[in-house]
C-alpha cells in the first residue's frame, strides 16, 4: 500500500512543467520558460502569486487561503480598467494547471527600483513623516491634517526598494531622479498619479476610499530603455489602502480592505510576540486567517461587482 503524500509546504514554490524556478519575493514566485518551449519564449515570465502573507517586514508561516487568487484576479481586472492610461505587463491568463488561477503569464520587463507610491490621504508612514516636518517624501502639506485626512491633492510619495525582510525607504522625488534618470522620473510621476486618479474615480464609485496605492513600473528591452510598462500587481489590498466611504472619518485608523486583521492580532498581548525582538512572529489563529481572507475576497467583489470563486 502506498503510503500518501504530505502537503505541499506553501512557502516552497509550486513545481510548473515546462517552466523553471528563478526568485521568489514575499508574496509572488517568478519563472522562465525552458529552453525549448513549446509556446513561450525567453521574452516572458509566469508570475504566481502565493497565499502567503507578509506583516512588519516578515513572511509569516500561516497561509491565506485564496489570497492568491483574489490578488491575480483582481490585478488582472484592473489592467484591463487601465489599459488607456498605461500600458502592462500582463499577456496571458492561460497558465499551467498547476498555477491556474494565482499566476499570469507577463512581458519581461526591466524594472526600475522604485516604489511608486500615489497618496490621497495621509496615513501610515506619510502620517509619521508629516507630524514630524510637515512634509512627506520632501512635499509641503498644510498644517492641520490628522490621520486619514484627504489631501488638497494626490501626491507621489517614491520609496527604494528594499530587499525581502527589510523595509521600503521612502525617498524624494530628486532622489529619484537621481536613481533612473529626470526623463524618467518625470514619467513615473505623472504615470502614478494618473493611475491613482482612475482608480480613485473606479473605487469611490464603489463606496470605496482608495487612500493610498504602491505601483511598480518597468522597461520593455523590445521598446527601449525608458519605456514605462506597468509591473507587478496592481491595486490590490497588498499594495493599496482600501477603506469603507461610509465609514470613513478622520482623526484616527480607518477600518481597511486588508491585512490588518493580521496586524492587530500580532501587536496585541494575544499574540506574545514583540516586534522589537529577534524572534518570527507566531502563526496565525484560525478566525484571523478566515476574516482575513473574508476582507480580501471582498474587496475583491466589490470592487469588480463579481462574485468571487
Amino acid at each position: 500500500m502506498t503510503a500518501p503524500s504530505a502537503p505541499r509546504d506553501p512557502s516552497a514554490p509550486a513545481a510548473v512543467p515546462g517552466w523553471r524556478f528563478l526568485v521568489a519575493g514575499k508574496v509572488r514566485e517568478l519563472y522562465a520558460p525552458e529552453p525549448g518551449h513549446p509556446v513561450w519564449g525567453d521574452d516572458v515570465v509566469l508570475v504566481v502569486a502565493s497565499d502567503r502573507i507578509s506583516a512588519y517586514d516578515h513572511v509569516l508561516s500561516t497561509p491565506i487561503p485564496d489570497k492568491g487568487a483574489v490578488l491575480t484576479a483582481l490585478s488582472a481586472w484592473w489592467f484591463e480598467q487601465l489599459a488607456d492610461v498605461v500600458d502592462n505587463h500582463m499577456v496571458s491568463l492561460d497558465v499551467p494547471a498547476e498555477v491556474a488561477g494565482r499566476a499570469m503569464i507577463c512581458r519581461r520587463l526591466d524594472m526600475y527600483p522604485v516604489e511608486c507610491v500615489a497618496r490621497g490621504y495621509l496615513t501610515g508612514s506619510g502620517l509619521v513623516e508629516y507630524r514630524a516636518s510637515r512634509t512627506v517624501c520632501g512635499v509641503a502639506l498644510p498644517d492641520g491634517l490628522v490621520d486619514g485626512s484627504r489631501l488638497p491633492e494626490a501626491i507621489f510619495t517614491p520609496a527604494a526598494k528594499a530587499a525581502v525582510g527589510e523595509h521600503d525607504e521612502n525617498v524624494t522625488y530628486e532622489r529619484v531622479a537621481e536613481m533612473v534618470g529626470p526623463d524618467v522620473a518625470a514619467a513615473l510621476r505623472s504615470t502614478t498619479l494618473a493611475v491613482y486618479r482612475r482608480a480613485e474615480e473606479i473605487a469611490t464609485s464603489r463606496g470605496i476610499v482608495l487612500a493610498d496605492t504602491k505601483v511598480e513600473f518597468g522597461a520593455d528591452p523590445t521598446l527601449g530603455a525608458s519605456s514605462i510598462i506597468l509591473g507587478d500587481e496592481v491595486l490590490t489590498p497588498d499594495s493599496s489602502r482600501f477603506w469603507d466611504a461610509s465609514l470613513w472619518a478622520p482623526g484616527g485608523a480607518q477600518p481597511s480592505f486588508d491585512k490588518q486583521f493580521v496586524r492587530d492580532w500580532l501587536t496585541s498581548e494575544a499574540s506574545g510576540w514583540d516586534r522589537a525582538g529577534d524572534t518570527p512572529p507566531p502563526a496565525l489563529p484560525a478566525d484571523v486567517v478566515e476574516r482575513t481572507r473574508e476582507r480580501y475576497v471582498d474587496a475583491y467583489e466589490r470592487l469588480t461587482g463579481l462574485t468571487f470563486g
